[in-house]
């Protein structure tokens, strides 16, 4: 075989997996999914700490028809496990908020820390999300 020949033969594997790509890109998002942001909330009578996860992306998930976060349970106990068995914080309730604008989403957080900073008697604790990130909920 001659360089050219092996040159044109490279060049077309490089081009074929190009095209096989894109391919496969083009059905990983349906047109018009929009990436759905969330943040958990966590409170407990027991305690006067109030956790709280910065915003973040979800992997490859988008709302249902009615516009809710399909499993949103699932994530609440991701984030409830979390405290129990990494922060050894049981007897929390954890809430999930969650939108496809993050603009929206960030006015919620802020109306809904403010309302818990009002009181004297909490502490807001964030987890970081190199401590703790949401996960896509398995079917």
């Amino acid at each position: 075989m001659t360089k050219n020949t092996k040159f044109r033969q490279r060049a077309l594997l490089i081009t074929m997996l190009g095209i096989m790509l894109t391919f496969c890109m083009a059905f990983t998002m349906k047109k018009g999914d929009k990436p759905v942001y969330v943040f958990g909330l966590a409170a407990s009578f027991n305690d006067s700490i109030v956790y709280y996860t910065e915003i973040q992306v979800l992997d490859s998930v988008s709302l249902d028809k009615e516009g809710f976060l399909p499993r949103r349970e699932l994530y609440s106990y991701q984030l409830k496990n979390y405290l129990e068995y990494e922060l050894k914080k049981p007897n929390y309730t954890c809430m999930i908020y969650f939108s496809e604008n993050k603009k929206k989403l960030e006015k919620e957080a802020v109306k809904v820390k403010a309302n818990y900073q009002k009181s004297n008697s909490t502490t807001l604790q964030a987890i970081e999300p190199t401590q703790f990130t949401f996960k896509k909920a398995e079917e």
